[in-house]
């Protein structure tokens, strides 16, 4: 499974604050390590997020959640779900309204970590 590093999310966060607008920079890049880390947890030699479309989910959730970057959180959050989906073979079915939907509602608190899951599963093709 391919997977995004940290250096690879800040690039990331770069370009999209270049074409969108914001205030570039990590906030706090302690969330932005545990953000990027979290979908490769283990337990007991088990992965907690064994699939690359619950990682994913965890990816989004992690970088809205944790708001590491100055600005652009929810974005780099969607952004970065899409492109390990992608870089993994998986690819959404959305619109722009669904991704704003997405980032939204992990922002404000209305999505967990359960339901951003079953809106990748739902998307998919």
């Amino acid at each position: 499974m391919k997977r995004l590093n940290v250096e690879l999310i800040i690039r990331l966060h770069e370009l999209q604050i270049e074409e969108f607008g914001g205030l570039n920079g990590v906030r706090d890049k302690n969330l932005l390590e545990s953000s990027v880390h979290m979908p490769y947890l283990t337990f007991d030699g088990q992965e907690l997020y064994p699939t690359v479309i619950s990682k994913a989910a965890c990816l989004c959730f992690g970088l809205i959640e944790n708001h590491p970057f100055h600005d652009g959180n929810k974005r780099i959050g969607v952004i970065a779900m899409q492109v390990l989906l992608q870089m993994n073979g998986v690819e959404l079915n959305v619109t722009d309204e669904d991704l704003i939907f997405l980032g939204t509602g992990i922002a404000s608190g209305e999505l967990n970590r359960k339901h951003v899951l079953d809106w990748i599963l739902l998307h998919t093709r």
